[in-house]
């Protein structure tokens, strides 16, 4: 169904994973996630990379492996937070495919990203205070995506069914997925 990779960009707690996986149920097609391709390529946790090899060998295998990714055939792919500012992701992800930023408040973020304790980054000071200057380092990148999909605390299929009603009403909608006339973009209750 899906002829260009849809890729979620965000910061940590947008909920790139979580609505990737029913994006692409939806969808009919394949998840990645790029942390997850990232930790299965390094043979260890994103935390221990950061640890033991800092944050630009990081960036490194990231960039590799999300290149690697999006080109291969077409599925909704969910990238690190960090993964579009790099120039090079993001020429790849123009070229193959088409982003989507998830944007959310900060107050919702913090909420969110307390659920885990492997953030790296959220272990180089205040959480809050870190949140913060990530947003307003990332945001004006962020904007270059193709689409923007703001992720209030709604049900997660709430926002994908968003996101699909937003590619269908899209002039290159024919580009993105075949038949886009024929996809139901109605809130899914199952």
């Amino acid at each position: 169904m899906l002829k260009r990779t849809l890729v979620l960009v965000g910061l940590m707690g947008a909920g790139k994973s979580s609505i990737g996986r029913r994006l692409a149920v939806r969808l009919d097609t394949p998840f990645h996630d790029a942390d997850q391709a990232i930790e299965e390529a390094a043979g260890c946790s994103i935390a221990d990379i950061f640890e033991r090899h800092g944050e630009a060998a990081f960036r490194d295998v990231e960039r590799k492996v999300i290149a690697r990714l999006i080109d291969g055939p077409p599925h909704v792919l969910a990238t690190g937070g960090g993964a579009f500012m790099d120039p090079t992701t993001r020429a790849a992800i123009r070229e193959h495919g088409l982003s989507i930023w998830l944007r959310a408040e900060l107050q919702v973020l913090l909420r969110r990203v307390q659920r885990r304790s492997d953030r790296p980054l959220l272990k180089q000071g205040n959480p809050r205070e870190v949140m913060s200057r990530l947003m307003a380092e990332r945001h004006p990148i962020y904007a270059e995506a193709d689409m923007t999909i703001d992720t209030p605390d709604a049900l997660h299929v709430v926002v994908v069914a968003e996101i699909l009603r937003k590619i269908t009403e899209r002039p290159d909608a024919d580009d993105i997925i075949a038949d886009p006339g024929g996809l139901d973009v109605a809130v899914a209750t199952a």
